[in-house]
């Protein structure tokens, strides 16, 4: 196993992959979305996550990493990763299941940059850290209450003039 700074990169280049497909999820997921709520959600956290897979790569291209090459290596990783993924989803609710588990993983690793940043008194990868896990916290959350609404919807039927009353049900037990 690497050690050092080459560690770090690798733990960079690796977020800054898994991230990459985390991000072009949701920008299809945004255009794809029959759910207006799914595309939605996608809509108000891209912004968000741009600017995640941004610093990411800033900080990347501070460490020596993310030449050319790279950059196409993991472009064509994130594209392939989302291609397979999302053939074998067939429904938004699968979809966003995806997205949450995706989220969650960029989470922890934010989470890992945060603490291991502030322990080593590297600031730049600590605030990295915090941006990260902070709105991928949000992102979770927002989604697991839409996921637990597609969820009922689905089990109980209810179409879309009975989703604002559903989803109040719901928001009123979390």
């Amino acid at each position: 196993m690497d050690r050092g700074n080459a560690f770090l990169k690798s733990q960079i280049d690796r977020a800054v992959t898994q991230h990459g497909v985390f991000l072009s999820a949701l920008e299809a997921h945004e255009e794809q979305a029959e759910d207006s709520r799914f595309s939605d959600l996608c809509s108000r956290h891209l912004p968000h996550m741009r600017e995640h897979q941004r610093m990411l790569e800033e900080y990347q291209s501070q460490l020596g990493g993310g030449s050319a090459v790279a950059k196409a290596v993991t472009g064509m990783a994130v594209s392939a990763a989302r291609d397979l993924a999302d053939a074998a989803r067939g429904s938004d609710y699968v979809r966003l299941v995806g997205d949450i588990v995706m989220a969650r993983q960029s989470e922890d690793a934010f989470k890992t940059f945060r603490e291991g940043g502030r322990m080593m008194g590297n600031r730049t990868l600590q605030e990295i850290g915090d941006i990260g896990e902070r709105h991928h916290d949000a992102y979770v959350k927002e989604a697991n209450r839409l996921v637990q609404q597609l969820f009922v919807e689905h089990v109980q039927g209810v179409d879309g003039a009975a989703r604002l009353s559903a989803y109040t049900r719901l928001d009123a037990a979390t």
